[in-house]
C-alpha cells in the first residue's frame, strides 16, 4: 500500500465541494446533525460526494481528522487494553470506544481516534494492530 501525500492548498483555487465536505464534517462532529444525508444536505452536497471525499479532505486548522478503527478481538485478558496500547503508540488520540458482548470468543470493538498527531499513517497503524496476537481482524470503519 502506498503511503498518502497531503499537501496544503489555498481554499480560493479549490473546487466548493471540498469546503462543503468540510462544512458537512463539522455539522457531524458538533452534533448539530444526526446523519450523512442531513449533513450533506445542509452543506449543499450530494451524499456520494460526501463520500467520495470525506477521508481525504480535513482542515489544516485542525489537523484532526477523526476515524473509527474497527477491530474484532478474542475474549482474552487484556485484548482490549493491548489494541487501545497500539493506537496509543501510534500517536492517535482516542476519543470513543464500544465494545459489543463477547460471542463465540470474541467481540467487537469500535474506537474513534483522532488521527492528526499520529506519527504513522492510518494504514500502518491498522497494520500493526492486526499484528497483534489477540485480534481477529482490524479496518477503517465508515
Amino acid at each position: 500500500m502506498s503511503e498518502r501525500r497531503f499537501l496544503l492548498v489555498d481554499t480560493s483555487v479549490l473546487p466548493d465541494v471540498f469546503l462543503k465536505v468540510l462544512e458537512a464534517k463539522q455539522l457531524l462532529a458538533a452534533g448539530k446533525v444526526t446523519n450523512i444525508s442531513a449533513a450533506a444536505r445542509r452543506a449543499g452536497i450530494s451524499r456520494s460526494a460526501f463520500y467520495k471525499y470525506k477521508d481525504c479532505v480535513f482542515d489544516a486548522e485542525t489537523g484532526r481528522e477523526t476515524i473509527t478503527v474497527i477491530a474484532t478481538l478474542l475474549d482474552k485478558t487484556g485484548a482490549l487494553q493491548s489494541l487501545l496500547s497500539g493506537i496509543s503508540s501510534a500517536g492517535a488520540s482516542i476519543v470513543t470506544i464500544t465494545q459489543s458482548r463477547p460471542e463465540n470468543g470474541a467481540a467487537q470493538v469500535e474506537v474513534t481516534v483522532r488521527t492528526g498527531m499520529m506519527q504513522m499513517s492510518v494504514e500502518n497503524m491498522l497494520m500493526h494492530l492486526s499484528r497483534q496476537p489477540n485480534v481477529v481482524e482490524v479496518h477503517r470503519g465508515t
